[in-house]
């Protein structure tokens, strides 16, 4: 067995520094009124000593936690097999290792996971909550909101009730997908298909609509509702060759769904772009630059997208310091692009 050094000790810090304990705890916890030598001095100790302060102690005396929950309404299944999480928590990540934050990732799969997550947001033990992957009969907005804790969403909330104030980062999913089907009707394409996401999901249903925009609601045969993964892609691409086998193009909802309907029309002897020309909604380069062929896809920020909402949930939940006190964050929309490759 061996020894373990004590932790230093603020008395040890302040011994160090040559001043008061006090005036250790109010450098160390990020309090005012110490003049600016002193406050030098203080952290050159701290860093000379190696002295960590203590979460909890100081959780008292600054009603601060400096940590965020990260609640993501699906299953443990489809976040770590789907990119597009990876990409929103790397960019949540980023954003609150730089404000000296930790990220509390919450999954849930059924009612029960539902309530410990209400269980635990409102027994104090974060800051605030970014929750994103919301379906409209989601329990968790009612609970969020009986916690009391501040919450950023990502994408526009669905609920009918009660969203008036919520503040959320989404991207122009409806834009988007008028400008993806746009480009398939200049390239003369006229029998256009779309896979759509979960309608459950305003996402789903605002991509939708930019379809409808552009094609009306004429043939509800070119319409098949999906779930955002492969499988779900490849399931909707063969319901469509059976409905409809002169169909020309294929509108995504997102790269997963476009990736799968790209290998139902190769194994089904469709050229594409030649014969069915396809997009997606993404741009997540790891899967529209590897599928045969690259992927013609609408772009929305999904890095940017979790950094902003990281960044407006430290904004609007700030008790001082420089994270903006008194500012009231508003929600965002964030536009997209078309990324043109070669499946359209």
């Amino acid at each position: 067995m061996t020894d373990t050094a004590p932790r230093p000790t603020l008395e040890a810090v302040a011994a160090r520094a040559g001043v008061s304990r006090a005036t250790v705890s109010r450098v160390v916890n990020g309090g005012d009124g110490v003049r600016e030598p002193l406050v030098a001095r203080v952290r050159r100790a701290v860093e000379e000593l190696g002295y960590v302060p203590n979460q909890a102690a100081r959780s008292l005396v600054t009603r601060r936690h400096d940590a965020v929950a990260v609640v993501i309404a699906e299953p443990e299944t489809r976040v770590f097999a789907d990119p597009f999480f990876a990409l929103q928590l790397r960019g949540i990540s980023k954003e609150l290792t730089a404000h000296d934050n930790q990220l509390v990732l919450l999954l849930t799969e059924g009612r029960d996971d539902h309530a410990r997550v209400g269980r635990y947001l409102a027994g104090g033990h974060v800051d605030g909550a970014l929750v994103f992957s919301l379906h409209l009969d989601d329990p968790l907005p009612g609970l969020i909101q009986h916690a009391g804790v501040p919450t950023v969403f990502g994408g526009r909330p669905g609920w009918s009730e009660g969203s008036g104030g919520a503040v959320y980062v989404d991207s122009d999913n409806r834009g988007g997908a008028r400008e993806a089907v746009r480009h398939l009707v200049g390239l003369g394409r006229r029998r256009i298909a779309h896979i759509t996401g979960p309608l459950d999901q305003t996402s789903a249903a605002d991509r939708l609509d930019g379809y409808r925009d552009v094609m009306g609601d004429g043939d509800l045969g070119l319409v098949v509702e999906s779930d955002f993964t492969p499988a779900g892609g490849e399931r909707a691409m063969r319901e469509l060759l059976e409905r409809q086998p002169d169909l020309d193009a294929v509108f995504a909802a997102n790269d997963l769904s476009a990736a799968g309907a790209l290998r139902v029309l190769r194994e089904g002897g469709r050229r594409v772009p030649e014969d069915v020309a396809v997009i997606g909604f993404d741009d997540m380069v790891p899967v529209a630059e590897q599928t045969d062929p690259a992927l013609t896809t609408v772009r929305q920020d999904i890095e940017g997208m979790g950094r902003l909402m990281a960044r407006l949930l430290l904004r609007g939940g700030a008790r001082g310091g420089e994270q903006g006190v008194g500012d009231a964050p508003s929600s965002v929309v964030l536009p997209t692009t078309l990324v043109r490759r070669v499946s359209a």
